[in-house]
This record gives C-alpha cells, structure tokens and sequence, in this order.
C-alpha cells in the first residue's frame, strides 16, 4: 500500500531530513586522508543526537543481510558503491566515497546520500559524481502530479544510460514516512508512462547509483553489506527525499 502524507506529516519529515542533511555535511567537512570510517560515523552519530534524532540503520538487517548493520552511515569506498559498514578501513588521497545516511524524529523518517572525493580529486571521478548528481535531479524533476512512478526511473536511466554507466534495477529508490522502506520500489531506469501515478502526498528517496563503466553485476563482501562492482569500476550514489506536491516536488533533506 502507498500512502499519501499530509502537509503537516511532510513538513515533520522535513525536521528528520535537516538531521541527516546536517550529518552528511558534517562527514564530508571532517573527512580526510588518514581518518577511518568509523571516526566518520562517529562524527555523524553525534549530529543526529544533537537533533534528537534516531539512526534508521543502525541495527537494521534486511533479508540479504547477514548480520545487523552496525553504524549510523553507509560508507563506500571507490569500487564499493552501497552499504559499506564503518570499520576501521582509513581513507587515502584520491578515494571515492559514497555516504548514505537515514533517521527518524519523532517517528518520521528522513534518508539521504552524498558521493565525493577525499584530497585529491581524479577527473573521472568528479565527472562521475556530477553525472549521478544530474540523474538525481532529473529524477526529482519528474516527480510531479500526474506523472507516473516510471517517468521518475525512466529520467534517470537516461542519464545513466547516455553517459555510458553501469546500471543495476535490483537497488533503488523507494517510498518513505513512518518507516525507512515503504512502498513503492522505485527502479533507476525502465519505461515512462508506466506505474503508479503520482499525487501530492506522495514521498520517496529517489537515489541513483552508477558504475564508471557498463557494467551491471556487483559482488557483496564477505562482511553480508558492502555492495562493490563486478569488474572493480568506481561508484557514486546521490539521494534525496522529496514530496509531491501540487507546488511541485520538495526536497525535504536538506540543511
């Protein structure tokens, strides 16, 4: 079932997507050369309690995880590209990372992720993140009334697509409110025309995720979370969560 939100429900959602916006701002102003990730995810876990916020992964495990998840952020490195775990890994000049973030205030909740480079930026990689960045606002854009669910996917495979990057359907977007995963799976690319039509009251985390390559098979870790390419291609991952709105689409996680 998907379910419409009031105004007052969204504007409750948007108090949670300041927490997590100011969180993965604070990670990517502290992130360096030499600082581990779970410094990174101890540095976010601090913001989120400064708003009364709870952590939306921490503890989570959903079927194809094999253990709970064990930080307060998703942290993948270059090749890796969703679900990393915060572990003790250090970050070196030049690497790509990707940091997802999630909570709740007040029982409603709020999900966001930024991709970036650490010290010295490679070309390629400030390309990528560009790329994955204009996905997401396509994406965002057709998020209006009377469009459908698959207009959404639709502008974002063909960014991905036209750019000549690896996309995989089996992670995506997804509708958001009182819990972290509602309905309905929101596919980064597919068909316009197609699927539910959007109304306002509408809310979901639109995220897209690329490969800097056509590649379109990942391997999971030993550790049952991190999400890294087949072929070893760097990966960003941008997300927001957004109403529909008569007015528009809202971007409820930001600063």
């Amino acid at each position: 079932m998907v379910e419409l939100k009031t105004p007052a429900e969204i504007e409750r959602m948007r108090e949670a997507g300041r927490a997590v916006a100011t969180a993965l701002a604070a990670v990517k102003k502290q992130a360096a050369p030499g600082m581990s990730l779970r410094e990174l995810d101890e540095v976010a876990r601090d913001v989120l309690r400064s708003f009364g916020a709870v952590s939306l992964f921490e503890g989570y495990q959903p079927s194809f995880a094999t253990s709970p998840f064990s930080g307060v952020i998703c942290t993948s490195v270059n090749d890796a590209v969703l679900h990393g775990l915060p572990g003790d890994l250090e970050l070196r000049d030049g690497d790509l990372l990707s940091v997802d973030c999630g909570a709740s205030v007040d029982g409603w909740c709020a999900d966001s992720a930024i991709s970036f480079c650490v010290g010295t930026p490679h070309a390629e990689d400030l390309e990528l993140i560009a790329t994955t960045e204009q996905a997401l606002a396509a994406g965002i854009a057709a998020a209006v009334p009377g469009n459908r669910l698959g207009d959404i996917g639709a502008a974002i495979g063909r960014i991905g697509k036209s750019a000549g990057l690896g996309t995989n359907l089996d992670f995506g977007g997804h509708g958001i409110g009182r819990r972290m995963h509602e309905d309905p799976h929101l596919p980064n690319g597919g068909r316009p025309g197609r699927g539910l039509v959007l109304r306002p009251g509408h809310v979901f985390a639109i995220e897209p995720w690329f490969w800097n390559s056509p590649n379109t098979t990942y391997v999971i870790d030993d550790d049952g979370w991190t999400l890294r390419s087949a072929d070893h291609s760097r990966g960003a991952h941008a997300e927001h969560t957004v109403a529909v709105t008569e007015d528009g689409p809202q971007i409820l996680t930001l600063p």
